[in-house]
């Protein structure tokens, strides 16, 4: 009778053990459910709604004459003789941005990988351009640096006797590229920085008692384990970059004529300057189909390079 009722008590408990864990499973499946109710209504629903503007003829100034055209807007925008120069400004400014920031970001976290004196102020002096908002950045830098008047960069130049430069007038895009590297920087510092502690010192040590040079140990242990850390910051880099807006609005409104107009100044100007909705959704979708190209395209050209480097 004892024996029947230990095997009862253990059968329960046994029962008890797989619905807890059973509960204990469908918990962590609805865990993330609401995150994922908030990405799809903030991201998947406008795009849903993008797509339908695209396929309309809807312009503000004429909301009475708003009507179903299919596809149309797609050519429409392809056949604008300023699309091929805008989709070339937002490739070059991505791309000088990115590379720049890559390699000031690589130079600036293996410094502060060492030990000295201040180091954590130093780190938090970096790391502050990237906390300014950046139409903040933009009017620091339009009104305080580069103004041709009486900005820092204009009185160095005439306590030299040379003549005061109009950055923004002359070197737009060069102006434009300046502010955003001076914001992310910072960005790709951190995720390098992040990746160098993680780094085993044993084996720096031991390949510098080998009699490795600084550049071999640099090439053959720390590039290849940051290998995972520079693809994330490129990726992540790049998707804001392509959608940088607040500089460019607020230094050069996407000019001299459309010098420094990328794709989503050229977005905000079809939808609130020449008000067609239609086509501005068209040129959000061709901005989104680049996005995913140039992304692929980084990783692809980073991984490679990557295993050249340690095979070599």
């Amino acid at each position: 009778m004892s024996e029947t009722l230990s095997l009862t008590t253990k059968r329960d408990q046994q029962n008890e053990a797989t619905q807890a864990t059973k509960r204990a499973h469908y918990s962590r499946r609805l865990l993330p459910i609401p995150a994922l109710i908030f990405m799809v209504v903030v991201t998947q629903i406008p795009l849903l709604f993008t797509l339908g503007f695209s396929l309309e003829r809807w312009n503000l100034l004429r909301p009475t004459r708003r009507g179903f055209v299919g596809l149309a807007n797609y050519p429409a925008v392809l056949t604008n003789p300023s699309f091929v120069t805008i989709v070339l400004n937002t490739l070059f400014l991505t791309l000088n941005v990115v590379l720049i920031t890559l390699a000031l970001g690589m130079i600036l976290a293996l410094l502060l990988n060492r030990d000295f004196y201040g180091r954590n102020i130093v780190r938090t002096m970096l790391i502050t351009p990237f906390l300014i908002m950046p139409t903040v950045s933009a009017v620091l830098w339009k009104n305080v640096l580069f103004n041709p008047a009486f900005g820092l960069l204009a009185s160095l130049f005439a306590i030299f006797g040379l003549p005061r430069p109009d950055m923004l007038a002359h070197h737009p895009m060069v102006s434009v590229i300046t502010i955003i590297v001076w914001q992310w920087t910072p960005f790709m510092m951190l995720i390098l920085l992040a990746g160098l502690q993680s780094l085993d010192n044993e084996q720096l040590e031991a390949a510098q008692m080998d009699g490795a040079s600084g550049w071999l140990v640099f090439r053959f242990l720390v590039l290849p384990h940051l290998q995972r850390y520079i693809e994330l910051a490129v990726l992540m880099e790049t998707l804001f970059i392509l959608s940088v807006f607040g500089e460019i609005f607020v230094t050069t409104s996407g000019g001299p004529g459309i010098q420094t107009t990328n794709l989503s100044f050229g977005i905000y100007q079809e939808a609130f300057q020449r008000w067609d909705i239609g086509q501005a959704s068209a040129l959000s979708v061709y901005a989104i189909i680049l996005a995913n190209i140039v992304v692929l395209l980084f990783v692809r050209v980073l991984r490679r390079g990557q295993e050249k480097a340690v095979l070599a």
